[in-house]
This record gives C-alpha cells, sequence and structure tokens, in this order.
C-alpha cells in the first residue's frame, strides 16, 4: 500500500493504492459528503484482500489531504466529480476497469459516472437519488452539533481543512436550490450489475432510496437491508458488510474473469 498526489479537475488529489492482481478490475473506492481516505480506515484493504483486486482510495477536492476548498460548492458538484473529475483521474492512473465503490455522496457519484463511463459493476453505499426531507433534518442537525461540539476537532484527524470539508458540504445540501436535485435518469442509463446495502436504521436515507433503484436500472441489481445499521454499513457492521460485498463481487465480477 502507498499514497501520493494526482492532479485531477485542476486540483491535488490524494491518493491510496492498494496491490492486488492486476487482471481484476481496480476498486475504486468513493468517499461519503465529510469522508476521506483516512476515515474508510483499513476497510478497502480488507474488501481488496477478500476479492483479490487492486484498489484505489482518494480524498476529493476539499477532504483529506487534497486541495482545500475554494468557494462554495454548487447544486451540481456531485456531477462534476463524476463527469469530469472521475474520468481524468481514471486517464491519469490508467484505471480501464473499474468497480467503483460509493458511500452516500460517493455512491451517487459512482451511479451518475457510470451512466457515462464503462464500468465492470457497482458497489453502493446508503446512496442518494433524490433528497429526502429526514435527509435534511440530519444535516440540519449535524449544522448545530459542528456548531455546539468537538465535531470539528474529530474531523480534524481526517482533513487537513475541516471548516472547509465541512461547511462546503452542509450549506450546499441545506440550500434550498439543492431539493429538486435528482440522479434518477442516470440511474437509468446505468448497464452494469449494482450492489446496493443500506442501513435499517440511516438517519440519512430511507428504503425509498432502494425502491427507486430497483424500479430505475435496467440492469442486474441485488439489495441488502442490514437491520441495527445506520448510514455507514462498513462501520456499522463490518463483517455483514464485506461478507455481502464479497459475495456479490465472486457472483458478478470474479466469475465472468475466470471463464
Amino acid at each position: 500500500m502507498n499514497a501520493d498526489f494526482v492532479t485531477a479537475g485542476g486540483h491535488r488529489l490524494e491518493v491510496k493504492h492498494i496491490g492486488g492482481n492486476a487482471a481484476l478490475p481496480t476498486l475504486v473506492f468513493l468517499h461519503e459528503g465529510l469522508g476521506s481516505v483516512s476515515l474508510w480506515r483499513d476497510f478497502p484493504d480488507k474488501l481488496a484482500a477478500a476479492t483479490g483486486a487492486p484498489a484505489v482510495v482518494y480524498s476529493r477536492y476539499g477532504y483529506g489531504k487534497s486541495d482545500r476548498l475554494q468557494g462554495a460548492r454548487a447544486v451540481d458538484y456531485m456531477h462534476t466529480e463524476a463527469l469530469t473529475v472521475l474520468p481524468e483521474l481514471r486517464r491519469k492512473l490508467r484505471l480501464d476497469k473499474i468497480v467503483p465503490v460509493g458511500h452516500s455522496d460517493g455512491a451517487s457519484i459512482a451511479l451518475i459516472h457510470a451512466s457515462r463511463w464503462p464500468v465492470r459493476g457497482l458497489i453502493l453505499e446508503a446512496p442518494h437519488l433524490f433528497v429526502e426531507d429526514i435527509t435534511i433534518d440530519s444535516i440540519a442537525a449535524a449544522k448545530r452539533a459542528y456548531e455546539e461540539t468537538d465535531l470539528g476537532k474529530r474531523l480534524a484527524r481526517h482533513h487537513d481543512d475541516p471548516d472547509g470539508a465541512f461547511w462546503g458540504w452542509n450549506r450546499i445540501w441545506l440550500d434550498p436550490a439543492f431539493r429538486a436535485w435528482n440522479i434518477e435518469d442516470h440511474a437509468r442509463g446505468v448497464r452494469c450489475p449494482v450492489l446496493a446495502i443500506q442501513g435499517a436504521d440511516d438517519a440519512y436515507g430511507t428504503q425509498a432510496q432502494l425502491d427507486a433503484l430497483a424500479r430505475d436500472l435496467a440492469s442486474p441489481f441485488e439489495s441488502v437491508v442490514l437491520p441495527g445499521c445506520g448510514h455507514s454499513p462498513h462501520r456499522d457492521q463490518e463483517a455483514a458488510t464485506l461478507a455481502a460485498m464479497t459475495a456479490w463481487w465472486n457472483t458478478r465480477i470474479g466469475n465472468k474473469i475466470r471463464r
């Protein structure tokens, strides 16, 4: 495993590489709205080991050790990441065969990307296809927590600029213009196998997101709802999440490679 920096989308991005069988697609980890390379902890290493695949984990602009955010994010920031930044990063890292592993915002970015760019499959945790009231309520609660608790200090362990990381995410989601954000049209354009994992007790989204995927996708779709699990299945229920992802990989990806 090693880490370096790659410039994509006009910004210097923190990138971690995990070795594996080069004949297999590369797992590309796309973090949540407050995530980073370090906030994935060792889950990417464990999934790479379980599948045998190489992996790339990166911090988006404004997160982790990547360039600090300059200015506010726009409503289409996930589209920009999916259709401009990630394609450039793929070209620079020569990632022809990939399986994105996206969490929350990262899952939405993965869906948008897969609607326009070739991928072998998608693994999604707590994806957002549209904005729900429960999401806005929880993001508003996060705003209060950031203002009134030590959340900023805790985020500083994972971001060089915790204020930029937090407010860049929080303000755009709470912007009234964001309420109309919807990527169901992109989901309809996905043509690869998809696995979605949702926590039954997710405070940021509901089963309605998986129902929309089941309705909109024209490709093989499997979903797992984990009881007693919140917004981060890979942290809240790591063993169950790892097992579900590995089983899906072996059926949908690994078997095709071996044939």
